[in-house]
């Protein structure tokens, strides 16, 4: 598995570079609603549900958490869209998760703008020469 989430969003950044990028994962954040297809990976009843973020080279891992299980969803930069709609909402591949704006969200401001220019920096990769007529 740790190899194909490698391949997928490549290796996790070395210890130069986490600390170049003033660290690669977000602080504890509540989810507030998942996509239906992602249910069965929260917790059902009216405990809290908590996520937090991974960036990775070529995308990103988010973590969710179910009793002492824990999950991982991995999305690659070119298939993540992020909205933000009082709070922020990561989706991709027809699933979201959907965190709820409270004070841990507030504090990870820094690491939604750090997660958006990884992506924009992953995208100007593959840009492609604009069309004109």
């Amino acid at each position: 598995i740790i190899q194909q989430i490698n391949d997928l969003v490549g290796k996790p950044f070395n210890l130069w570079e986490a600390f170049k990028l003033k660290g690669v994962g977000s602080k504890r954040m509540i989810i507030d609603e998942v996509s239906p297809n992602l249910q069965a990976i929260v917790n059902r009843i009216s405990d809290v549900n908590y996520g937090s973020l991974e960036l990775r080279p070529k995308g990103v891992l988010i973590h969710i958490g179910k009793g002492l299980q824990r999950f991982t969803w991995v999305i690659p930069y070119y298939k993540l869209v992020i909205y933000k709609i009082n709070g922020a909402s990561i989706h991709a591949d027809g699933k979201f998760v959907h965190f709820r704006p409270n004070k841990t969200y507030k504090e990870n401001k820094v690491f939604f703008k750090k997660l958006l220019d990884q992506k924009i920096n992953f995208d100007a990769q593959f840009s492609t020469i604009p069309y004109n007529e």
